[in-house]
């Protein structure tokens, strides 16, 4: 029976972001001692969740992921001249982002996953009445482990990522037009992610750095001057939890995810000819999770998921909702 938590613990971890059934299955079938059974589960762990997953040579997955964050804050406006204040008005925002991910992850190698993930995002500022639709955009990611598991051993897996600019930009919309669904820029990220089981609960933990490539040749129309490269800052983020089994069938996680990003540097050439500068401040965001995994039939498990910002930055709310698609021809022949 203890194998049987085991298996339903490290299965929901590693559904936090994807499935792969198969290799669920074939943990669940396991009749050997203790130790093997511990390794079997945590390749599982290592098989399905993005942040730590490694999968076989030719093994593919596609996977599904929605999520909804809204962000409400208030906007102040305040009219001055000659030292007098001549409009006070402080007015309401609030803004609704709805994103659709599949990603699609392949084997190249034993210690080496590759993958893709294409983001379809929808925003709405209900305060503008403004909305943009689309593309968002586009990362290849890659994951490798550079040592084989060891049962009681702390698992460690490199990732990196490079994201692409396919969604619309924020520096080619118009402004109070259309709401962006892309960042404008190329970044790329790596960092490092660990994951330890310590009976009866599955720890797991992640770090990366992202570097944003800047962008020129912007020549966007902006408060009289044009708007003509971006620098964005660096950012770190970090993030931790635990799984903890409730039941064969219910599966409890709970995690905290923390960023900072660096100060970003906008460029203006003025209608004179001459150029200035403008810098953003530096941001930091906190976000609660808890997420909920139930078994909704004997090969798929689903997992509902449910966070808060901790900090001004982050959204007020997020809801998530993620699960496997099992298509015929994706899995690798046995």
């Amino acid at each position: 029976m203890s194998r049987y938590i085991f298996f339903i613990l490290l299965t929901f971890a590693a559904n936090l972001e994807a499935a792969d059934i198969d290799s669920a299955r074939d943990a669940l079938a396991q009749t050997e001692d203790d130790s093997s059974q511990e390794k079997s589960l945590e390749e599982v762990f290592e098989a399905t969740e993005n942040n730590y997953s490694l999968m076989g040579s030719g093994e593919t997955s596609l996977n599904y992921n929605m999520s909804y964050s809204y962000s409400a804050d208030q906007r102040l406006n305040v009219d001055i001249a000659n030292g007098q204040v001549l409009s006070f008005d402080v007015t309401p925002s609030s803004s609704h982002s709805i994103t659709n991910n599949f990603s699609f992850d392949y084997g190249y190698e034993n210690n080496l996953t590759l993958g893709v993930s294409i983001p379809m995002t929808v925003r709405y500022d209900s305060v503008d009445t403004i909305s943009g639709s689309g593309l968002g955009d586009v990362s290849i990611n890659a994951r490798y482990q550079p040592y084989a598991y060891v049962p009681g051993e702390m698992s460690k897996t490199f990732n990196g990522s490079f994201k692409t600019k396919t969604g619309d930009s924020p520096f080619k919309t118009i402004s109070g037009k259309r709401l962006p669904t892309g960042s404008g820029y190329y970044s790329i990220s790596g960092g490092l992610s660990l994951s330890k089981v310590v009976d009866p609960v599955m720890l797991f933990g992640s770090g990366n750095i992202t570097y944003a490539i800047p962008e020129s040749h912007i020549n966007q129309p902006n408060s009289g001057a044009l708007l003509t490269e971006v620098k964005p800052g660096m950012s770190f983020a970090a993030s931790g939890g635990f799984a903890y089994s409730l039941s064969y069938d219910v599966s409890l996680s709970v995690s905290m995810q923390a960023s900072y990003t660096n100060k970003t540097t906008y460029v203006f050439r003025n209608s004179s000819g001459s150029y200035s500068e403008a810098q953003s401040s530096a941001s930091m965001s906190g976000v609660f999770n808890m997420s909920l995994g139930v078994r909704v039939s004997p090969k798929t498990i689903t997992n509902i998921g449910m966070g808060f910002g901790m900090t001004d930055d982050a959204p007020d709310i997020l809801l998530s909702l993620s699960m496997p698609i099992d298509i015929n021809g994706l899995k690798a022949k046995s």
